[in-house]
């Protein structure tokens, strides 16, 4: 009998480390996938990034509409301007500009320009039937307004088509990208940025017309509604030089 106890407590002890063994060999497994994953996300991100960086200034022209439900805005003839590593100015040639702060401060040059940052592998999806590397962006320094940006990338062209980025000033912007002439610069041919119209306020001394016939004391029951800004680009000057007085 005591043989028979003895050899069921040895059988039961290899099994045990049999599975442990087991365990601690998924257990690796998984580490060196997910270590595998974050070099692949952090590897697509550089080379977003270097195709961004290809980019020193650009002077832009295109077309401005601006969505927003209490407002009727005319279609405006804008130029856009940039110059690394973050600055950007859009001017309405109208001299009336109805676009939001924070969609301004809020493009990819600004999220692609952070040095120290975390790349967590997200998943996958799809965007117009293309297949895309979900991404999400922490920036470790504390400095940075961005908090957290979610970036949808084309990796076959390595292209952004989507970001979601909340900041610490400016809340939450999402913009969607279409590409043409001057994608192999990562310059996308339509932006779109979608927002909060909580925080959108109305420019002083300005008049428009009201949609559907809005009262302008109704204004504030609009709010936390979505609104677009909608950029359509005609061309791009890349890398001649953009002056400084520009971003004043």
């Amino acid at each position: 009998m005591d043989n028979v106890y003895h050899l069921h407590i040895l059988k039961n002890k290899t099994h045990k480390i049999r599975s442990m063994k087991l365990l601690v060999t998924a257990i690796l497994f998984c580490c060196i996938h997910l270590v595998k994953a974050q070099g692949d996300v952090t590897e697509l991100v550089r080379k977003i990034k270097s195709k961004y960086e290809k980019v020193m200034d650009y002077e832009a022209s295109g077309k401005l509409k601006t969505n927003v439900l209490f407002i009727k805005v005319p279609i405006a003839n804008v130029k856009i301007y940039y110059k690394k590593p973050n600055k950007l100015k859009i001017k309405n040639e109208s001299g009336v500009s109805f676009i939001p702060k924070g969609t301004i401060n809020v493009n990819m040059n600004n999220v692609l320009s952070m040095e120290n940052y975390q790349v967590l592998d997200a998943g996958s999806d799809m965007i117009d039937g293309i297949p895309v590397k979900i991404v999400k962006i922490l920036p470790e320094e504390d400095t940075e307004d961005v908090v957290l940006s979610t970036l949808y990338i084309d990796t076959k062209n390595l292209l952004v088509l989507k970001s979601k980025t909340t900041t610490k000033e400016n809340g939450t912007y999402e913009i969607s990208m279409q590409y043409g002439e001057y994608a192999d610069f990562g310059l996308p041919k339509k932006i779109t940025f979608s927002f909060n119209t909580k925080g959108y306020k109305l420019p002083k001394g300005i008049t428009f017309d009201y949609d559907n016939g809005m009262a302008k004391e109704n204004f504030d029951k609009t709010k936390d509604k979505k609104g677009k800004v909608e950029i359509t680009y005609s061309s791009y000057t890349i890398n001649k030089g953009v002056r400084e007085d520009v971003f004043k």
